[in-house]
């Protein structure tokens, strides 16, 4: 050990616990008997004693510093010297931020994806509501517009009638025509009313069909 060097408190702490630990495995040295016996003599050799045994474990522990010292500059030279090495700290000092930041991109990556998917699954839900609105109302116009072309072939038929100079017989012959077309058109109107009807109950069995698998469900 140097002079130079500088002991701290906990470092002579240490050494004298050490050190304490150790004394406890010596034994007393026994008194002869009918001897006259110089303590003064004993103390002071014991002091000496220790006292060598502290100054051995003090150098002890500064040569192993100083190794260690030694050991941790030759690897940091070592580390700043390899190309390698030092790419692989400054990678690691970098990584974790990395990570995280790779992380928070991800995470935002699939939120995106999520509202995307829901906004698509709403548009979807409204452009088929918007379809099977526009059908019904194809199939109402449809109907409405074979009414309205049946309304009109039935004002076809229908003539102004002039019977005042007509005689029975002549009128009897003249109408027969007519109940021929009156049964025509009841016919009609009969076939019409049934075909309304069986819409009607097709559309109520739907409804209630529809209603009682909702709450099967």
């Amino acid at each position: 050990m140097s002079d130079t060097e500088e002991v701290t408190g906990e470092e002579v702490e240490y050494l004298v616990l050490n050190t304490c630990r150790f004394m406890t495995n010596i034994s007393v040295p026994k008194i002869p008997d009918g001897e006259k016996v110089d303590f003064d003599d004993i103390y002071r050799k014991r002091q000496e004693k220790d006292l060598a045994e502290l100054q051995s474990l003090i150098e002890a522990h500064f040569i192993q510093r100083k190794k260690d010292e030694e050991e941790l500059i030759t690897l940091v030279n070592r580390i700043v010297s390899t190309p390698g090495l030092r790419g692989a700290a400054a990678s690691a000092s970098c990584a974790a931020p990395q990570e995280e930041k790779e992380r928070k991109e991800q995470e935002e990556q699939r939120r995106k994806q999520d509202e995307d998917a829901k906004k698509k699954k709403v548009l979807t839900n409204m452009t088929q509501q918007y379809t099977s609105g526009q059908k019904t109302d194809n199939r109402r116009a449809k109907r409405q517009t074979e009414r309205e072309k049946k309304k009109k072939a039935l004002a076809e038929r229908k003539k102004p009638l002039s019977v005042d100079h007509l005689s029975e017989e002549k009128l009897k012959y003249d109408t027969a025509p007519l109940l021929v077309m009156h049964a025509g058109v009841n016919a009609e109107m009969n076939c019409d009313l049934m075909e309304t009807r069986l819409r009607s109950g097709r559309r109520a069995k739907g409804r209630g069909k529809g209603k009682v698998s909702g709450r099967l469900r």
